[in-house]
């Protein structure tokens, strides 16, 4: 009869097993069995397929600007900065770059700072205005002519090496930017190296300057930073200070690369302060101002707007290119993410709990996909759509997600009180099964070899031809053992099986009993 299934005889029934199971493969030609799609998976129990471990919602952020994790858990919520739950200063309602130098906590783009031992947070530049003599004074103990700026007011702000622009002056010639040599003990008087001013009196503003960076990182006890072609550092061991040029080695640099385009990203790698256009990379070697060298390649660099995506893992730093994600380790950045499939990426932002390389994608509609790339065995893994605006990393990894979300994520060692654990919802896609045959084929029988914890469940679906999605049992148990799932068998080209979980759950192997034949 038209449209049933040929008898089908004992010797022609076939078994195929597989009890190892790989990562992510989103990609036409993957081979037979690999998991096309996935929700919540991870490679901790490979070969073996199982979900990742739960997370736990520590807070959620009406306005979430940014995270930093380290000593502290901290980040900027709208207009507020906030240590440990508790608010230290007020910000601009931005996105933040943080960068940590010592007891200092850096913010930008508002250029301020916070002081982990002290509890104080305050700005980086800072400025006086009001009447003052340039006069005659004293260095070293000995008199010198045209070195003293004195205050007729209020004390300066400023200390000693800090360079500080001097404006308004009715005398033209002590409009400049000098360095700062000695300060009075009453903060009133600042001198300088002999015969830098003429004599005069009346009213002036003076200024420490920080400049406008897009990106920020420490590397040596210095600050690095960028914006646009220009890579600026700050003076050894002093976030303040970014504009004395003395000829010393703790005296700070900036320079110009040339090239076209701006810089999309830094981070500190290997010892280095790298600096990464979307075609170039740049690595500042040296180990003061007067031997700095600026060395550039043309590689694949961070493409616009991914300059969060770097993090090291596994040794490795890793990143979004233009051509994909990469993976570098000082030579030519190797493209990694084949596996994720022809779909183009962007806006990435990474993490990194040392051996795994999370990373949130954009893709071409606008939706969003956490991987992490597991580099112990180098395998993807999808996690979840969370649109991720910062990871940290202070022992933990924490997630700030893009609703606000404060998230304790990966394999965490401690949970707090009163964080929430979500409720893990996993999948696992394989792709097509066509069991070797270009003939019709089918299936009679699925075998599981599984465990679940307790109120676990793990729901089977299968389809055939790309027609809808039919379940074919659902497991439930507390123990390791083996479910096997009678189907009705269907002729079909080919099929593909899903596996929809709901809290912990193991797949050991996944046995397939099926039929071949004709194509006809």
């Amino acid at each position: 009869m038209s449209g049933l299934p040929s008898m089908v005889h004992g010797d022609g029934i076939k078994k195929s097993v597989q009890v190892k199971f790989k990562g992510y493969d989103h990609n036409l030609g993957a081979e037979e069995g690999s998991l096309w799609d996935m929700e919540n998976l991870s490679g901790d129990s490979a070969p073996v397929l199982a979900p990742r471990k739960p997370r736990y919602l520590l807070r959620t952020l009406e306005k979430p600007n940014g995270l930093y994790a380290g000593e502290s858990l901290c980040w900027a919520d709208g207009g507020s900065f906030y240590v440990d739950g508790e608010q230290k200063g007020a910000v601009e309602d931005s996105r933040k770059q943080f960068c940590a130098l010592g007891d200092y906590l850096i913010l930008l783009p508002d250029k301020a700072y916070y002081n982990k031992r002290t509890g104080e947070f305050g700005s980086l530049e800072a400025q006086w205005s009001g009447g003052v003599r340039f006069e005659d004074g004293v260095f070293a103990g000995e008199s010198a002519k045209g070195n003293s700026i004195v205050s007729t007011g209020e004390a300066f702000p400023f200390s000693v090496n800090e360079a500080v622009t001097i404006s308004g002056c009715g005398e033209e010639r002590n409009n400049k930017t000098a360095v700062i040599r000695e300060v009075s003990e009453d903060g009133k008087t600042l001198r300088f190296y002999e015969n830098s001013f003429q004599v005069w009196s009346g009213e002036a503003a003076l200024k420490r300057e920080v400049p406008d960076m897009d990106f920020l990182c420490e590397n040596e006890n210095r600050l690095w930073g960028c914006k646009g072609s220009t890579i600026y550092a700050s003076y050894l061991g002093n976030p303040f200070i970014w504009t004395n040029f003395d000829t010393v080695s703790t005296a700070c640099f900036a320079a110009d690369v040339g090239s076209a385009g701006d810089f999309t990203g830094c981070c500190s790698y290997l010892g280095y302060p790298v600096f990464f256009k979307e075609d170039q990379i740049y690595k500042v070697y040296g180990s003061k101002p007067s031997n700095f060298q600026v060395m550039g390649s043309a590689s694949l660099g961070v493409e616009k707007g991914s300059g969060r995506s770097l993090a090291v893992a596994g040794e490795r730093l890793f990143y979004l290119s233009r051509s994909g994600v990469v993976s570098y380790a000082g030579g030519v950045p190797q493209v990694i993410s084949q596996a994720l499939g022809q779909q183009r990426f962007r806006n990435a932002v990474g993490g990194s709990d040392g051996t795994k390389y999370y990373v949130s994608l954009e893709d071409s509609l606008g939706a969003s996909h956490l991987f992490a790339f597991d580099t112990r065995i180098g395998q993807w893994y999808r996690e979840d759509g969370v649109r991720a605006l910062e990871f940290g990393w202070g022992g933990e990894l924490y997630l700030l997600a893009s609703d606000g979300g404060l998230w304790l994520a990966g394999d965490p060692r401690s949970i707090p009180e009163g964080a929430v654990q979500e409720t893990l919802q996993s999948a696992a896609e394989f792709g097509d099964f066509i069991e070797g045959s270009p003939g019709k084929k089918g299936l009679s029988k699925l075998l599981l070899r599984a465990e679940l914890e307790a109120g676990a469940s793990l729901r089977v679906l299968v389809r055939y031809d790309g027609g809808p999605w039919r379940q074919a049992g659902q497991l439930q148990a507390e123990k390791k053992r083996s479910f096997l799932l009678p189907l009705i068998p269907r002729r079909c080209d080919h099929y593909r099986i899903r596996l929809e979980g709901t809290g912990g759950w193991r797949l050991f192997s996944l046995t397939r009993e099926f039929y071949l034949g004709t194509e006809l």
